[in-house]
């Protein structure tokens, strides 16, 4: 009887340190990609798809990435710049709200995600400054 006791005991301590650990690295985890979504993701005060998609093709033509695929229908802009080294980057866009554009960007560095958010910020201030710019040429 007591064997049976402690053994449900040993059980319940295991099973409830796998819950707390299990909880844990899924919290860590939860925070890094929430993380990760600020620093690859921008809204943009624009709901004009095609306005957007064609910035993201030029901001990456001109920080010499090579348009792999571009597909207007799904909002998706893939690339690849060659140096010594191959970094690819992806970049999606949909609608957020009425008057709003959600743009996420993904990198690869060879065959490793990109983690640090300083490409991702380049990325973005330059896209910023060409939508700035596409707003102004008609003024």
């Amino acid at each position: 009887m007591i064997g049976g006791r402690a053994g449900v005991l040993v059980t319940c301590v295991l099973v409830s340190a796998c819950a707390f650990t299990n909880e844990r690295v899924l919290d860590i985890g939860d925070q890094t990609q929430l993380q990760k979504r600020a620093y690859q993701s921008r809204t943009f005060a624009t709901a004009d798809k095609d306005k957007v998609l064609r910035a993201v093709i030029s901001t990456l033509q001109d920080l010499g990435f090579v348009i792999d695929r571009a597909d207007y229908t799904l909002g998706v802009v893939s690339a690849t710049k060659l140096n010594v080294y191959q970094l690819k980057l992806t970049v999606s866009t949909r609608p957020r709200g009425k008057d709003q554009t959600l743009v996420r960007a993904n990198a690869q560095f060879n065959v490793q995600p990109v983690e640090d958010p300083k490409p991702y910020q380049d990325f973005f201030a330059s896209l910023e400054k060409s939508l700035f710019l596409t707003a102004h040429a008609g003024e």
